[in-house]
C-alpha cells in the first residue's frame, strides 16, 4: 500500500512531462498525435487499468478474509485442548459454559 501513491501519481504526471504545444495552438489528433502523441493514449489505457483495478481491490479484498466471531475462536481452541487430551471433561465442560454465558 505504500507504493499507491506512485501508482496512481505517474500517470497523473505522465502525460503532462510529454505534452508540447502545437504551433498553431490547436489541439490536434487528441491523444493519439498533436503534443501528446502514443504515449497519451497509452498513458490514457494504464490510468483507467490502474483505476478499474483499484476498485477490483477495494471491492473483492474484504471477501477474502471472512471475520470469524471471538467466541467461535474460543471454543475451537478449547475443543482442541479437549482432543488432544489437555484438559479432562470436567474442565471443559465448566469452561464451555463460561465462554457460552
Amino acid at each position: 500500500m505504500r507504493h499507491l501513491k506512485y501508482v496512481l501519481t505517474v500517470p497523473a504526471v505522465l502525460p503532462a512531462s510529454m505534452a508540447r504545444a502545437d504551433a498553431d495552438g490547436s489541439w490536434g489528433a487528441h491523444m493519439w498525435g498533436g503534443g501528446f502523441g502514443f504515449m497519451g493514449g497509452l498513458t490514457m489505457l494504464i490510468f483507467w487499468g490502474a483505476v478499474i483495478a483499484l476498485i477490483v481491490f477495494v471491492v473483492v479484498r474484504p471477501r477474502d478474509t471472512p471475520a470469524q466471531p471471538r467466541e467461535t475462536k474460543a471454543l475451537d481452541t478449547l475443543q482442541l485442548r479437549f482432543a488432544k487430551g489437555e484438559i479432562d471433561e470436567e474442565e471443559y465442560r465448566r469452561l464451555k459454559a463460561a465462554l457460552e454465558k
